[in-house]
């Protein structure tokens, strides 16, 4: 499954799928629905049956049982965009056949470097095939890598029937990267017991807890007077917004919390004298600190009103997801299966929270529990993104192997 699964990749990280938040269609962007139809075609050629791309861009497929063995409907998802935040245009990668453990200069005209001393992981791969970008785009291995995985290994059980099995259906969603890849997925059409989004990171990785998210927009209302006559009259929305960042945990940010560790996340700080807007992402895997940080955003601005006297300021906060942990516990026995399936494959499975989300933590609330298995891939949605290829070959191995353990083979 090696050569197959990175040709496919290769092919697949040539499309241009960047999703687009400002966009209101579904999906977002056009070349979601190119790429979309041509993964349709391609599953329709190697032989999966009900193949069908719907009006917004949702493919999905199946592989027909093979036996007569009564197996539960096991399901894998993959999406197709990649990430807005770096160029998915004109993606050059670069294969690497025997990484000797060095920097890798991605490109030589901009001097960009992929360092083993900023992401040291890297050098776990050395004398294994990697895959690189050319240092001006991102590489798409998310979730591309997820999606050739997924239809790789559907190829090679529809080439080798004396492998049975029972059912099993694929999906590739749209705009996961803007948080809406499960927006108009239809869980009771797509007909699965369970499901694994292949969307991971490195080897191993098996995932089944993620933050609870919400997005804050905050408008600070100022007054704008001519500086040479402010006294006393001038209110200025700029420094309202900086001192209310100000009084925020200084620690609980992105960039000093790690493994189970919330934060407030500022995205957005726009504005002039008159009025200011910022928009912040609150990330917490409990549920009880995740309301305590929307409540102290909302009582941080009552506060500021109150002390005005006035409406300087206003709050508007919006639940995005939620930890998918809460609807897998009491199916618990589908990650057990993965960690088994990973183990037989001699792959060592690392049980790690998402810090952030995936199409299978609002699956799981859809009724479809959804963990999250290793796609292979690293640094993504940047030009440093890479993917070793031995860990695309053991996802395909690990997924032969989850289809065979819920046959009870």
């Amino acid at each position: 499954m090696k050569k197959n699964v990175v040709d496919r990749f290769l092919k697949y990280v040539g499309y241009n799928t960047q999703s687009d938040n400002n966009s209101t269609s579904c999906p977002s962007t056009e070349g979601q629905l190119v790429f979309g139809k041509m993964l349709a075609e391609e599953l329709i050629r190697i032989g999966m049956l009900d193949v069908e791309v719907d009006w917004n861009g949702y493919v999905m497929a199946t592989l027909p049982a093979n036996s007569d063995l009564m197996a539960p409907v096991v399901g894998f998802v993959a999406h197709m965009d990649t990430s807005p935040d770096c160029s998915g245009r004109n993606v050059r990668p670069r294969v690497i056949d025997c990484y000797d453990g060095n920097d890798i200069l991605l490109n030589d005209e901009k001097n960009i470097v992929l360092s083993t001393k900023r992401f040291p992981e890297i050098l776990k791969y050395k004398g294994e095939q990697i895959i690189v970008t050319d240092g001006t785009t991102l590489l798409g291995a998310d979730d591309k890598a997820g999606l050739a995985e997924i239809v790789t290994t559907m190829e090679f059980l529809l080439a080798h029937p004396e492998i049975k099995h029972g059912k099993v259906r694929v999906a590739f969603t749209p705009d996961e990267e803007i948080g809406r890849g499960a927006d108009h997925f239809y869980v009771p059409g797509f007909g699965a017991d369970y499901a694994y989004t292949m969307d991971g990171g490195e080897l191993g990785e098996l995932q089944y807890e993620n933050f609870n998210a919400a997005s804050a927009h905050l408008v600070f209302h100022g007054v704008n007077v001519h500086p040479g006559s402010a006294k006393d009259k001038m209110r200025n929305s700029l420094l309202l917004a900086n001192q209310f960042i100000a009084n925020l945990p200084v620690g609980e940010v992105p960039e000093h919390t790690e493994k189970y560790e919330g934060f407030y996340h500022l995205v957005k700080f726009h504005g002039q004298v008159d009025k200011t807007e910022l928009e912040f992402i609150i990330r917490d895997f409990d549920k009880e600190s995740f309301e305590q940080r929307k409540f102290k955003l909302v009582t941080m601005v009552q506060d500021l009103n109150i002390k005005h006297h006035e409406t300087v300021a206003e709050i508007s906060v919006k639940d995005q997801y939620y930890n998918m942990k809460e609807m897998i516990d009491p199916q618990f026995y589908i990650v057990e299966l993965a960690k088994e399936a990973m183990i037989s494959c001699d792959v060592e499975p690392k049980v790690v929270p998402v810090r952030g989300g995936t199409d299978g933590s609002r699956l799981s609330y859809m009724g479809l529990p959804c963990p999250n298995i290793f796609g292979g891939g690293h640094n993504f949605h940047g030009e440093y993104e890479y993917i070793p290829t031995n860990s695309m070959e053991s996802a395909c191995r690990v997924i032969v192997a989850i289809i065979s353990k819920v046959a009870g083979l």
